[in-house]
């Protein structure tokens, strides 16, 4: 007896034709034609049933409060710091909760059920902790919500940000995180690193940095981290998020580089729709594209992921928590566009950030969790060029959203009535 039997789903690894067996909130089964009882059955139809999204990098405290105090009309990230600055005195308890379940329903619709997020330490309330992490319990029953310790204004430049990141810790955020290339010395971002990876080593916690979101190319701070985490046998429990100054950084550098990177064990997370929208705003012509290489570092076999980082908030006025969207932007402004570099992307909003958050029983695997989203497509290519609708999102073996087809009704002379663009491909 299964508590959950989907029949006829297709998988992100190309197998087809499978049914999908849950039982007490895990994967019992994935077999063709599987017998046995099921509580409730949904037949995909073919169409794919994948793991939950991951967003690893996201600010859920600023999240939803666009044109508070006022619109960032520059849409330059030191404006949106400034903005945040202006913010932070106003906020309270009761608004930092409610925008942030708000935004947690929205990624529920949207089958993201596992959220990194920063959260400010400049503030000697330590306001946006304390709503955080009362989010944070409240959500866990369906999302897997981990905190990010961050000292926006810098861990040496903002007075009081060292005591208060340790309090942050204390009060039970997991992830120690910083800014180097926001302190006011190149060696005082790298003596930052030394110090937040010792406290994490010392502590036991995971790492991840806001690491040389510039186009500065002398921003080199990840060198420093990969050293760090190599130094205190960190590896695989840090992360370096943007990482933007390598799209501007001499070659020969970067082939010295990427190997240091994948020899410590460093994870890299790019931040598509936030990079390529605030980086290169220097240039004239030609514009750099404002994203780390990730293709590369992928060859290396870094483990690699794209990011939303912001949704509605000082620095990014769009968004709608939909990784679809994240990966589609990661493809185009990467180049990624051979099938295999497709499917990567697909992977950098699902196993690649679950791998980096230490996500335990993630996939769609007998065993694991029964996480899963069913999406209006057949393969992961043709959800990121649809934004596969979410018809049904799965937590432990329980639909927690759906969502109605895509279709369109047409009324056009000798043509069919209605068009599904999950069955538009090459033979359509």
């Amino acid at each position: 007896m299964f508590e959950l039997k989907i029949t006829n789903a297709s998988l992100p690894d190309g197998r087809t034709g499978l049914d999908i067996g849950v039982r007490e909130g895990r994967i019992a089964a994935i077999e063709a034609n599987l017998g046995g009882e099921a509580g409730e059955v949904i037949d995909a139809a073919g169409q794919l049933v994948a793991p939950p999204f991951v967003d690893c990098h996201f600010h859920m405290d600023a999240t939803l409060s666009l044109g508070q105090p006022r619109y960032n009309d520059s849409g330059l990230l030191l404006e949106g710091i400034q903005i945040w600055g202006e913010l932070k005195p106003l906020l309270t308890h009761e608004a930092v909760i409610e925008r942030a379940l708000t935004y947690c329903d929205l990624a529920v619709s949207q089958g993201l059920l596992a959220i990194r997020t920063h959260v400010d330490v400049c503030d000697e309330r330590l306001l946006g902790v304390e709503a955080l992490l009362e989010v944070k319990k409240r959500v866990a029953p369906y999302i897997d919500l981990q905190l990010v310790a961050f000292p926006q204004d810098g861990y040496y430049r903002y007075p009081g940000a060292i005591k208060l990141l340790e309090r942050a810790l204390d009060m039970g955020v997991e992830v120690v995180g910083g800014i180097p290339h926001f302190e006011r010395t190149m060696a005082d971002g790298a003596a930052s690193v030394k110090a937040l990876c010792e406290i994490a080593a010392e502590r036991g916690l995971l790492v991840d940095l806001h690491c040389d979101e510039t186009d500065d190319p002398l921003s080199r701070h990840i060198e420093t981290l990969a050293y760090e985490t190599q130094r205190l046998g960190l590896g695989g429990r840090v992360n370096g998020s943007h990482l933007t100054s390598m799209h501007s950084m001499d070659n020969y550098y970067v082939s010295k580089l990427l190997p240091l990177i994948a020899e410590a064990g460093v994870s890299a997370t790019a931040n598509p729709l936030i990079n390529i929208g605030i980086q290169g705003r220097h240039d004239t012509y030609p514009k750099r594209r404002g994203m780390t290489r990730i293709p590369e570092m992928l060859t290396y076999g870094i483990t690699c992921a794209f990011g939303h980082d912001c949704v509605m908030d000082p620095w990014y006025s769009l968004g709608q928590a939909d990784m679809l969207e994240v990966a589609s932007m990661g493809l185009h402004v990467a180049q990624m566009t051979s099938r295999d570099a497709m499917r990567q992307c697909f992977e950098a909003v699902t196993t690649g950030p679950a791998r980096i958050l230490h996500l335990e029983g993630y996939g769609v695997e007998v065993g694991c969790k029964a996480d899963m989203v069913l999406l209006q497509a057949t393969d992961t290519i043709e959800a990121i060029r649809l934004k596969a609708t979410r018809l049904a999102v799965i937590k432990s073996g329980k639909v927690i959203s759906r969502t109605a087809p895509r279709q369109s009704a047409l009324s056009l002379p000798g043509r069919p009535e209605r068009i599904d663009p999950a069955r538009i491909g090459p033979q359509g």
